[in-house]
């Protein structure tokens, strides 16, 4: 009950929302607490409802959560296919799109929600490189929007989170530069909505500068 009303508490002071948010989590993390996922997908869409009913429409600031990303950092992908069933459970709430190995799945509705298994940043810039490459573009050629156009995952997340220390990987290494960085001392199997609205609050509370 304590718990629900500091949930009241924190959703009222909650105005403007990052448009995309991104997790950081280890295979570990997933293996501890492999529902998490799921219950992320819908603490965002509880917000997003809350926030869409209590606030009048204001285009000058966001309302709404649009996307978020899950990165589950581990060299062997294979070690996550006995959660694949609890990853999944994520569809009831949002779109899922799941990239595993060279493996993609789609299921579900609502926000896009992508959980991507063992994915590196250096790989991907590696790809854009190579596709370029393939394209025979010559350097002068080649621009931000050029490189951008090849990548993998083409959105800039708002907010990054880490659970569980300050050892960030290197995934969206390109798109997160001018992302916000929260660090949560709590680790992801007792990371609660509460931890969430938490780091939206402080999300709201920066003055974002984008590298100026």
């Amino acid at each position: 009950m304590i718990y629900r009303f500091y949930e009241w508490i924190l959703l009222q002071g909650i105005v403007v929302l990052p448009a995309h948010i991104c997790f950081m989590i280890t295979g570990d993390d997933l293996r501890n607490a492999p529902e998490k996922i799921a219950l992320v997908a819908q603490w965002c869409g509880d917000v997003n409802r809350h926030l869409e009913r209590d606030m009048l429409h204001d285009s000058t600031v966001n309302r709404r959560i649009r996307g978020v990303t899950v990165h589950v950092s581990t060299p062997n992908h294979a070690e996550i296919v006995p959660f694949l069933p609890s990853i999944r459970e994520v569809s009831r709430y949002a779109n899922l799109i799941l990239h595993i190995g060279e493996q993609q799945e789609i299921a579900g509705e609502g926000i896009t929600f992508e959980v991507a298994v063992g994915k590196s940043g250096r790989d991907e810039i590696v790809s854009c490189i190579r596709i370029m490459a393939g394209e025979g573009l010559m350097p002068e050629e080649v621009s931000e929007e050029t490189f951008e156009r090849c990548l993998t995952f083409r959105y800039t997340p708002d907010l990054v989170i880490k659970t569980g220390g300050y050892h960030l990987t290197d995934f969206l290494i390109w798109q997160s530069v001018y992302s916000e960085l929260f660090f949560s001392d709590v680790n992801w199997k007792l990371f609660r909505k509460i931890d969430f609205l938490r780091a939206l609050r402080d999300y709201q509370a920066r003055v974002r500068r984008f590298g100026t």
